[in-house]
Formats: structure tokens, sequence, C-alpha cells
């Protein structure tokens, strides 16, 4: 279905939230009042479109995510006679093409949600629509059932001409129906009904109704039926299907009423029946697609967090397990190879995937991207998911041809395995912490989840979010570690050393924050702010203590810092506003800092050194640098590792005593 075409310059990032959904009613309008039966102009008719537009808008946002507004929609369209077939399949183009573009901008869900939930609301709006269409079609289907069947009654006992009027109703009806007698005879039924079921009227007739069993009728439709046949209820409205004589399956929407005599006595059956086959094809393929993975055919995000809540359910001796993974290296394929060669990629693991969920309690998802899931429920414990997360692994170690290509494909899986109770938001932050750690110790294997280390992980995620706020708030302070002359005993400068004082966690050493600096990039700031408080500190005790000699502060870099365009610049700033000499300040950098360092790294520093800033290399002796590669370095300053002066100090005692 063919829907208009967004017009050329109307960008719908351009006007505001008001203006894109008066334009996607705009196109709605464009697309189906050609086929709405209405007296409204274009104009009003668009007018009268707004609200449901805005339902649809709101529904895609909503949270908690609902489908009951787009039913309500669908209805809504039936009453403003949208009637004709061509007007459902138009709007749910629109829907499909617009609303996220119009309605979803917005929006801080990813677009796959919005997406899924787009085709989640064209299936609750085709079922609204179909609803009270079929609402409206029974409704008057049954007057003219019930008035032809008491014409042709009338007309045996007196009017010829009211018994071809009700022929004419019965057998030009849009629905099937049928009559039959209350032992379940069939005593008439329409063209319509006959064409339902292929064709054979006779066959049709020599069956009776108790007959028509289907293994999904539930115990209530014939419970229904019996309760109608006894006079105890005038009608009643189910969901039911037949086989045709070919062995195919007819669902039907079926309406049963009950015809009296003159008297009141049950006397006949009207049963009233809509063909709803196509529609619950079109169900279920919409159902699919919202939640199956369009690439790979895996069950997507939102299948799998709906068995993950139904396997995580409170129940007795219920055990479930969890294998999340992710491919180790997955970019560089799609860096390299380009995305085509990347999905195609993806649909081979998934086809592996799919092979090792073996038992009918097994399921293997995609999340997204490169990360899949595989759950399994009724776990006999930590044995069996191991075993899965083991035939996962074995089943990615074979290498991939792809277009003349060997690719071999590496995984890190985190396993969860424990009692139903728990959250699923709280099982896969578990396996997603624990599939890091797999990742962290190489690769191409699995980690058991831990506690434990599930909450160092948090809590270094709550340190490396805090930092920002952490420097702007003043929650940073130095320490200054003396320097002392080994000959006499007087200092003659100090070390700057960053310390947080944490809110919650007291005060922490730069282990605990440094690292998470570097990843971050918010080490450069950091930085400038250690560096200029150590500058503006030994200026003042150089004021305070002129008659003392000069005194040195020394100041680590970072490996981020040295790469950091701005590094002599900054240094040069800091100093100029301090008044503090060059001389006056150390740089320490370690020494695995400066193993393999280029030009153009140490550059920066040669430009420092230059200036009389000390360049001090720290630990070293830890990396594999040599006294000869010192000459290259525009080192002045050496300090050596701990484990040098451990040995020192032991040799020293051994040789005196």
């Amino acid at each position: 279905m063919k829907v208009p075409s967004q017009p050329a310059g109307s960008g719908a990032e351009a006007d505001g939230p008001e203006d894109r959904l008066r334009r996607f009613v705009t196109i709605w309008s464009r697309a189906i009042f050609p086929v709405t039966a209405t007296s409204l102009t274009r104009a009003e008719f668009e007018v009268h479109l707004l609200p449901l537009a805005r339902t649809l808008c709101d529904a895609l946002h909503a949270r908690p995510f609902d489908t009951a507004p787009a039913q309500r929609a669908g209805a809504a369209l039936v009453a403003a006679h949208c009637t004709d077939p061509d007007a459902l399949g138009r709007s749910l183009g629109v829907v499909d093409s617009y609303l996220v573009l119009y309605c979803g901008t917005e929006s801080d869900l990813p677009t796959e949600e919005l997406r899924a939930r787009c085709a989640r609301l064209q299936h609750a709006m085709a079922a609204g629509y179909a609803q009270a269409l079929r609402e409206r079609t029974l409704a008057e289907q049954e007057a003219i059932a019930r008035s032809a069947l008491a014409a042709r009654t009338a007309a045996e006992i007196a009017l010829h001409a009211t018994e071809s009027r009700f022929r004419a109703v019965f057998d030009g009806a849009a629905i099937g129906i049928g009559i039959a007698d209350l032992d379940g005879n069939l005593l008439e039924v329409n063209e319509t009904l006959t064409r339902m079921f292929g064709g054979m009227e006779g066959r049709l007739r020599s069956r009776k109704v108790s007959e028509w069993v289907h293994p999904e009728d539930g115990p209530h439709v014939w419970k229904l039926y019996e309760e109608l046949v006894r006079g105890e209820r005038e009608h009643y409205r189910v969901e039911k299907p037949y086989y045709r004589g070919d062995g195919t399956v007819l669902w039907t929407n079926l309406t049963v009423s009950l015809l009296r005599d003159a008297d009141g006595r049950p006397q006949y059956q009207l049963a009233l029946l809509e063909d709803t086959t196509e529609r619950r094809l079109l169900h279920l393929r919409l159902r699919y697609e919202a939640t199956h993975d369009a690439l790979t055919g895996l069950p997507n995000r939102t299948l799998f967090f709906e068995r993950l809540e139904k396997a995580l359910a409170p129940s007795d001796n219920a055990r479930f397990g969890l294998c999340y993974l992710d491919l180790d290296g997955f970019k560089v394929i799609n860096d390299s190879l380009g995305h085509s060669t990347g999905d195609r990629l993806l649909v081979e693991v998934a086809d592996r995937l799919q092979s090792c969920v073996t038992g009918a309690n097994e399921m293997v998802a995609r999340l997204g991207g490169d990360e899949f899931v595989a759950l399994t429920t009724g776990s006999g414990g930590e044995r069996d998911v191991t075993d899965l997360a083991d035939r996962i692994l074995g089943a990615l170690a074979t290498p991939l041809r792809i277009d003349g290509r060997e690719l071999t494909v590496r995984g890190s899986l985190g396993v969860v395995e424990g009692p139903a109770g728990s959250g699923p938001a709280e099982v896969l932050r578990s396996a997603d912490i624990t599939m890091y750690r797999a990742k962290s110790a190489g690769g191409n294997r699995f980690e058991l989840a831990d506690p434990e280390a599930d909450a160092r992980a948090i809590t270094r995620h709550g340190l490396t979010t805090a930092l920002p706020a952490a420097l702007e708030r003043g929650e940073f302070f130095i320490e200054y570690q003396p320097l002392v002359h080994l000959g006499d005993g007087s200092v003659h400068g100090a070390e700057a050393l960053v310390r947080w004082c944490h809110p919650q966690h007291g005060v922490l050493g730069p282990d605990r924050f440094i690292p998470l600096a570097e990843d971050t990039g918010l080490i450069v700031p950091l930085g400038r702010w250690v560096l200029q408080e150590a500058v503006r500190q030994a200026r003042f005790w150089q004021t305070r203590h002129a008659d003392g000699g000069p005194l040195r502060i020394n100041v680590n870099l970072s490996p981020t810092q040295l790469h950091h365009p701005r590094l002599v610049a900054d240094t040069v700033d800091v100093l100029e506003r301090s008044g503090l000499d060059p001389g006056a300040l150390c740089l320490e950098v370690t020494e695995s800092a400066l193993i393999g360092a280029d030009e153009g790294l140490l550059k920066p520093l040669r430009q420092l050194a230059e200036m009389g800033v000390d360049i001090a290399l720290d630990d070293f002796g830890t990396g594999y640098s040599n006294l000869a590669n010192l000459r290259r370095l525009p080192v002045s300053v050496l300090k050596l590792d701990r484990s040098f002066t451990r040995g020192m100090q032991q040799h020293r005692w051994t040789r005196s005593t």
C-alpha cells in the first residue's frame, strides 16, 4: 500500500512537536479521505483525525507501554465511516512510515524500541478497527437475519413476496449464516457460509453442529452452546476455529442466537460466522515482526524479556540459567570488512547458537548489535547452564567462511544461575557485568556471576559517573609527601598526591579513581586542577620560608596528559599565573608511559625541560628500560621502584651481620 510521500523541504526535525503532529495528520488524511464515506470536507476530516493522531503519539511514548489507545483509535476510524477495505491498509501504511519519523524525535527511547512499539500499535489499531467493524457488521447482519427469518415464517403463512425478500437477504449476506434445530441439525446455510467451508453445501448439511469440534476449542465454548439450546441464554459470541474439507483451518468470529416460537419456546439456533482467518494471519505476522530480530530471525529483546519475566516469576524450586554473549573483536570485522560482512557473520552466529538450544526449556535471542543471550528454565543447577555455555563456545570454535574469507569468531560469556524470584533488570545487569569480566580476562571464555565482583563493578561505575560532579563540587584535595635529603634529613620539597573525599565511601586514594579518570578523559581537567593547586601551594611556601632555600613541588603526569596537545601551554599558564619559577616544578612520568615513545610524545617534555622544569622518571626498573635508553629521554631525575630499595636494605643488613 502506497502512502503519500513526505514533501521535499518539510523535514520532520524543522518544526515543533505540534507542527510535526499536524503534518502527520495531513499525510494520514490525504491517504484515507478518498476512500471515506463522509460529508465532511478534507480540512474538516483532518480536524477529526487530529485527536486520533495525538492518541497514537502519546501511546508511542507511554510508560508503561500500552496498546489500548491504538485499539480505540482503530475503532474511532470505523465510527468516522472509514469502512472501505482500503482505509485500514492505508492507515497502517501511514503509521508504519511516519509515526516514528514525526512523533518519535523527542523520545529518549532507542529507535529500535520505537519501531517495535510502532509495530505493536499497528497491530492494536488493526485489531480495534476489525473489532469495531465486526460489531457494526454483525449488529446489522443479525438484525437483517432476524428480520429475514421472521419474514420467512410470515411468508410461509401469508406472503410469497416476503419469502423472496428473505431469500435475497439470506443468500446475499456478506457473512455466513446457518440455521439449525435444537438437536444441531443444519436446516439452512447461505452461499457465503458454503464458500467459507470450501463448497459442497450437502456435506455441510450432513453434519451436526456438535461434530464441528477443533483441538483449540475451550471447554467454555460448548458449555455456552449447551446453555443456549436449553434456553438458559439468548446468545453467545466466541472466536472459534473450524477445519475445512481440505484440512486447512478456518478462523471465525461466531455469534449464535436462540430463536423462539410465538409462545416463547426455543425453536431454532441462528449462527452468524465472520471469516477472520486473514486478520488472524495479519495478527500473527505483526506479532512475529514485533518480537523477532529482522536480521537473524531470533527472538528479540521484547520477546526475551517476556520469557525472562516468566522464568523469574516466584515459584517453588524453580531455577533459571542465563548466558550473556558478546562477540570478541566484532567491531574490527565491521570496520575492516564492512557492515554487510558483519551482518552475514551475525546470521551465521545466530544459526550456530540456535543449534545449541536443543531443549524445550531453552531459547536464544539477539539483544542487539553483537550481543546474544541464551536462557534455560527449569535449570538443574550450575552444571546445566555451564554445559550450555560450553556448547556455545564449542559452536563458535569452528571458523566461518564468508565471501571466501575464513573468519574466526570468539565470544565472552557472563553466566548467571539461580532460583526464580529475582528481577529481570537485576539478572541481566549481573550477566552483563560478568560478561565484561570474561572479556577483561582475555575473552573466548565464560565466567560465573559473583555477587562480590558485581558489587565492585557497580561501585566502579558509580565512581565513574560521579567523577565530573565531584570535581565541580570540590571533593578532591591534595596531600603533600615531603621530599627529604638522605644526608641531613632536611626537607627540600613535596610531592602532590591527589585524594577524593567521597560522600559515601570516604577518602579514596588515586588507585581507586585515577584509572577511571583516564578512561573517561576527566584526567585532563583533574590533572590541571592538581597542577594549579600544587604550584599555588609551592609558591605560598616559598613566600613564607624565603630564607630556607628554594622548595620544589613534584606533580604526577598521566599517560593521557602526555598526549594532550595543551600540556606545555597549560603548564606555562599555571606557572606564569602563580609566579613560581619553572625550576621549582618537577613533573613525574612513569617509566611504562615512555617505553617506545616516539619523538612526537617526547617533544612537549623536551620543551618543558628546556624551560627549566625537571622531568622525573617514576617507578624506574618496573618496565623494560635500561640506562642506555635514558640518553634519548629529557629526564633529569630517576625515582627507583620500591623493589630496588627493599633489595638494597636487605643486602646492607646481610653484610653488616
